[in-house]
């Protein structure tokens, strides 16, 4: 039975960089519009169920309120605790369960929580957060419907998907969490308002993707030497005098000059020693390690990421298969045909 996961999180663009900076606030009305458009998507192409994460507001409840879908809706029974360890405890259920595909409403630190969770299960992230490097700027129409290709597999998974960087903290050789975008070395000794927004209280980052156009930290990179998700690269700064200084969109509407002391860049599976002292270490944006004198901190960048939805070459593949002619499900003999067909056309081509 084709079944979408679903984690909408309700607290998600609404940090204190709506104070200190020009951040959007995308309110929880909104969130229910977009997972309305999403259900309707789900629907049309033949998904047969789709569970909600629960959550406080009941974005899930809402966007199901009064839409006439074939599809059933339902919600994972688990208690709440309103912070990140739901939306973790929720990609773990959702991968136990074996859904096809997870579809995220979040910024960077929800679909890290995600990653700690989701195993293997392709994700298909919708941005409604602040730092926005990992999720998608899309229309939940078009999110929904490629979410629900690949979760009933009418397109070819594995053609449609790829595996991510991901940023492995260590302390004394042991994992102690992930980031997905940034690792971040704040001079500041506690955690606080969580959210960062001054360069000059940052020591050094290590970044897994520096895309031009991004906001945040990532953007720092980008201005220097732009790489995306899929290069196996990462980099390595250590902000202050003695190196160039650029401008960097740090956050919505604060684009400020960065001191650059020095930088390198990372190959798969290197490892950086952070020369860390009493200070918090964020990730993807937000403080969430307070580190000791004794504490030594290392970051390692790996292939071990989530798996994640192209939606541009999702929606290519079903469109050159016919799906959207006729939309059909696996076990179609001309559907497999015609996906067989187009790899060969692919192959000729290059």
């Amino acid at each position: 039975m084709p079944t979408v996961g679903i984690i909408a999180n309700p607290a998600s663009g609404k940090d204190i960089r709506r104070l200190v900076a020009h951040g959007s606030v995308f309110d929880n009305n909104e969130k229910v519009n977009i997972l309305r458009r999403v259900l309707l998507a789900l629907d049309a192409v033949r998904v047969r169920r789709a569970i909600f994460m629960p959550d406080y507001y009941g974005l899930g409840v809402r966007a199901l309120d009064g839409l006439k879908l074939s599809l059933a809706g339902s919600f994972l029974e688990m208690p709440m605790l309103g912070d990140d360890q739901d939306s973790t405890k929720a990609a773990q259920r959702f991968r136990e369960m074996g859904v096809g595909c997870i579809l995220t409403l979040g910024g960077d630190g929800t679909n890290r929580a995600v990653a700690k969770g989701c195993g293997t299960v392709p994700l298909v992230p919708i941005s409604t957060g602040t730092n926005n490097a990992f999720p998608y700027m899309i229309e939940g129409t078009v999110a929904g419907l490629a979410a629900g290709l690949v979760a009933a597999r009418a397109v070819d998974v594995e053609r449609v998907t790829f595996t991510t960087k991901r940023l492995e903290v260590h302390a004394d050789h042991q994992l102690v969490d992930i980031a997905l975008i940034d690792v971040v070395v704040c001079a500041d000794l506690f955690i606080g308002s969580r959210a960062l927004w001054d360069p000059a209280r940052i020591r050094e980052v290590v970044l897994a993707r520096a895309q031009p156009g991004s906001i945040g930290l990532s953007a720092v990179g980008s201005s220097l030497h732009p790489f995306d998700a899929r290069d196996s690269t990462g980099m390595y700064l250590q902000l202050g005098e003695g190196g160039p200084s650029v401008l960097a969109p740090i956050a919505p509407g604060l684009i400020v000059p960065v001191a650059i002391h020095s930088y390198q860049l990372l190959s798969l599976g290197s490892e950086v020693a952070l020369n860390s002292g009493p200070c918090t270490v964020a990730l993807d944006g937000e403080r969430t390690i307070e580190v000791g004198h004794d504490h030594r901190l290392t970051v390692r960048l790996t292939k071990h990421g989530p798996r994640v939805v192209d939606i541009g070459k999702c929606m290519a593949e079903a469109a050159w298969a016919g799906v959207f002619r006729s939309i059909v499900l696996p076990g179609d003999d001309e559907a497999q045909g015609r996906r067989k067909s187009h790899g060969s056309q692919q192959g000729e081509t290059h």
